[in-house]
C-alpha cells in the first residue's frame, strides 16, 4: 500500500505520516521546500518524540520524498499509484496540490480502486474545498474522473511544536492525538490508520475540536503575550491566564451544547483535557508561533469571530471571547507580516472599517458592536 502526502513539515512527519506509517502503508512526502525533501531522502528513519506524560519514541521508515516544485511529473505519478493521499499544507495551498491530483487521477487506471483522499488541515471541511479546487483544475474532465476518488472530510489534533536546533527530520510531538474521520464515503474499504476513528457526523468534531483546541490554544497565545510571557505552558501557570482562557472555552462550549447537544459534563471534560495538554511544560511550545497570523484567527468563520457569531445570535455570553479578539488586536510582532498589516490597519483605518475588514461582521450582527469596541479599544491604546 502506498500513500501519498502533501507537506513534509512537522505535522506531516510528526502525526499524520507518522500514522500512515503505523497502518503499513509507504509514505511518499511531496513538498516544495527543496532542503527539507534533501534532509529526508538522506537518510532511511526518523523519530517522533512524544514529550510529557506517557511519551514514547516513534521511529518511522518506508518513506521518501520528492519536490514537486521540480518535479511534478514524479508527483503525479506517485498519485496515480497511490491507495491514499493526504494533505498538511495549510487550507490556502489546497489549490496548489489540486491540478497535481487532477492530472494523476488521469493517469489512473479506471479498474483501480478509487483513489481515497482526505485533506488534513485546520479547516471545517477542508477535504470538500479540496475537491472544488480539484474540480475547477479539472473543467469539463471531471465528469469523467469522478468516479476515481473518494473524498472524506476529517478533523485532526495534535500539537506540534517549534523544533529544537538540530533535529533533522525528528520531531518532537504531544503525546495525545485525534484524527477523526468522516465513515460513509468509504464504504466497506475504509483507510487502515491505527489509531483514526470514523464517524457518521464529522461537524460536531471538527466544530468541537476548532471552538475548543483552536480557540483555546489562540487565546492562550494572545493573553500570553499580554502578559509577556514566551512559552504557551508559562501563560496557563499563571491563575489569571488560566482563568481568561478557560472562561472563553467556557463560552464555546455553551454553543457546542446549544448546536449540538454535546452533554456538559463531556465537554467539561474535554476542555480540561485540553487544557492539560496546553500547560505540558515538556512541550517546547512558543506564545510568538501559536499568535502569528492574527489576521486569519480573526476571521469570520475561524476560532473566535466564529463560536463568538453564533453565541450572540443566540444570546449567549461573549464576553470572554470578545477579550481574547481584544488580546489579538493588540499582538505586535514584527517578525509576522499578519501581525504588522493588522497593526498598520489599526493605526490608518477608522474601527467600522477595521471591524468589517478583518471580522467580516455585518454592522446588523449582533456581535459587531461589541468587537467594534475592541478595535476602537486598541487603536486608542495605540494613540496613546
Amino acid at each position: 500500500m502506498k500513500a501519498v502526502h502533501f507537506g513534509a513539515g512537522n505535522i506531516g512527519r510528526g502525526f499524520v505520516g507518522l500514522l500512515l506509517h503505523e497502518g503499513g502503508y509507504e509514505v511518499v512526502f511531496s513538498d516544495v521546500a527543496g532542503p527539507l525533501v534533501d534532509a529526508i531522502n538522506a537518510v532511511s528513519e526518523y523519530t517522533v518524540h512524544e514529550v510529557g506524560e506517557g511519551g514514547r519514541d516513534h521511529v518511522v521508515t518506508g518513506f521518501r520524498a520528492i519536490n514537486s516544485a521540480e518535479h511534478p511529473d514524479q508527483v503525479i505519478e506517485e498519485v496515480a499509484g497511490a491507495n491514499v493521499v493526504t494533505t498538511a499544507v495549510g487550507p490556502t495551498i489546497l489549490r496548489f496540490v489540486a491540478p497535481h491530483l487532477v492530472a494523476g487521477l488521469a493517469l489512473r487506471d479506471p479498474s483501480s480502486p478509487p483513489l481515497q483522499i482526505m485533506a488534513c488541515e485546520n479547516a471545517i471541511n477542508a477535504t470538500d474545498l479540496l475537491r472544488d479546487e480539484m474540480v475547477e483544475a479539472a473543467g469539463e474532465a471531471w465528469a469523467a474522473l469522478e468516479q476515481r476518488a473518494v473524498f472524506a472530510n476529517t478533523a485532526v489534533d495534535r500539537i506540534v511544536p517549534e523544533q529544537p536546533a538540530g533535529a533533522g527530520v525528528d520531531v518532537t510531538v504531544e503525546p495525545f492525538f485525534e484524527w477523526a474521520i468522516e465513515r460513509h464515503p468509504f464504504g466497506d474499504d475504509p483507510p487502515a490508520i491505527p489509531g483514526a476513528h470514523f464517524v457518521d457526523d464529522l461537524a460536531p468534531y471538527i466544530e468541537r475540536k476548532l471552538f475548543t483546541v483552536n480557540t483555546g490554544h489562540a487565546a492562550t497565545a494572545y493573553f500570553g503575550a499580554q502578559a509577556g510571557v514566551e512559552r504557551i505552558a508559562d501563560a496557563l501557570a499563571d491563575p489569571a491566564t488560566a482563568a481568561r482562557v478557560a472562561a472563553a472555552l467556557e463560552e464555546t462550549s455553551a454553543v457546542l451544547i446549544a448546536k449540538h447537544e454535546f452533554a456538559p459534563e463531556e465537554l467539561a471534560e474535554y476542555r480540561a483535557t485540553i487544557l492539560a495538554r496546553f500547560a505540558n511544560p515538556a512541550l517546547p511550545d512558543h506564545v510568538r508561533r501559536v499568535a502569528r497570523q492574527p489576521l486569519r484567527k480573526l476571521s469570520r468563520n475561524e476560532r473566535f469571530v466564529g463560536p463568538a457569531a453564533e453565541a450572540a445570535e443566540r444570546g449567549l455570553s461573549v464576553e470572554a471571547l470578545v477579550a481574547a479578539m481584544g488580546a489579538a488586536l493588540a499582538f505586535d510582532d514584527p517578525d509576522d507580516p499578519q501581525a504588522v498589516e493588522l497593526q498598520a490597519m489599526l493605526r490608518e483605518q477608522d474601527a467600522d472599517a477595521v471591524t468589517a475588514a478583518v471580522t467580516g461582521l455585518e454592522r446588523s450582527h449582533p456581535l459587531y458592536a461589541r468587537v467594534r469596541d475592541a478595535v476602537a479599544a486598541r487603536q486608542a491604546a495605540l494613540a496613546g
